[in-house]
């Protein structure tokens, strides 16, 4: 990164320095919540993943219908019904499936925490680079852990391990202004 774009990276990050604070503290709240009340927060997770597939199922089995000139309709309908069924099955049977959202949330997070070693090692050497960088180990750990120990780690780690990633995430956030405005 040249220091032509470090300069305007800082600029931006300091003419938003509001917002960054104010997603690092939501999400800071949120991960106080998800640490507080783990199993109501892996249940939210699933109930809100089961309501996200319900609605995208819903409009591509429509969509399906209303392009059946294109010649996908019967795959784009199946794959529209398939959504729907986790969707309902996710949504209204909370308990159930919660090993399968857990494996789910764990390689997100992994996912999650790569996405961010990149964004930070190319933030190098702007402001807070660190931070970002930090809150990728946390997230690809967290994943490794989750999955580890499933079973048993279900009903509980989802809310808590999502809960610290929030913790770090809004900690990114907040640390990349104060960052900035030290410089």
């Amino acid at each position: 990164m040249s220091d032509v774009q470090v300069a305007e990276l800082s600029e931006a990050v300091k003419e938003n320095r509001g917002w960054f604070i104010a997603l690092g503290v939501a999400l800071i709240i949120l991960g106080i919540i998800c640490i507080a009340y783990p199993l109501m927060a892996t249940i939210a997770m699933k109930v809100f993943m089961g309501w996200m597939f319900l609605i995208g199922g819903i409009a591509q089995a429509i969509h399906s219908f209303s392009t059946r000139s294109w010649g996908g309709f019967l795959w784009n309908l199946l794959v529209g019904l398939l959504y729907i069924f986790i969707g309902g099955w996710l949504a209204f049977f909370p308990i159930t499936g919660i090993i399968a959202l857990t494996t789910l949330v764990a390689l997100t997070f992994i996912a999650e925490g790569i996405m961010k070693l990149i964004l930070g090692f190319d933030l190098r050497p702007a402001d807070g680079w660190f931070w970002v960088i930090l809150s990728g180990f946390v997230g690809i750990v967290a994943g490794i852990l989750l999955i580890s120990g499933l079973p048993g780690t279900a009903t509980w780690a989802i809310g808590l391990l999502a809960g610290i990633n929030f913790l770090f995430s809004g900690w990114s956030f907040i640390a990349i202004p104060v960052m900035a405005k030290n410089a």
